[in-house]
């Protein structure tokens, strides 16, 4: 093999091993995100129960306070 070809093999494996990398970094970071993502569901949803329990009225409904 004659040293420009090597020279550019070397470059293709160095951009390859650097693109699998990011592309583990990116893979963690999505699941990390879909984490948080489900987490954040979740708490919506206990935020929704839990006002749909309250006794807490729409804007609409509740009366002014007196100095209106």
């Amino acid at each position: 093999m004659n040293p420009e070809t090597e020279k550019r093999l070397m470059a293709v494996e160095m951009a390859l091993a650097h693109h699998e990398q990011l592309i583990d970094d990116l893979n963690e970071e999505l699941i990390r995100q879909g984490k948080v993502i489900d987490h954040l569901i979740l708490e919506n949803k206990m935020l929704t129960e839990a006002l749909k329990e309250s006794n807490i009225k729409p804007q609409s409904e509740e009366t002014p306070p007196p100095h209106y």
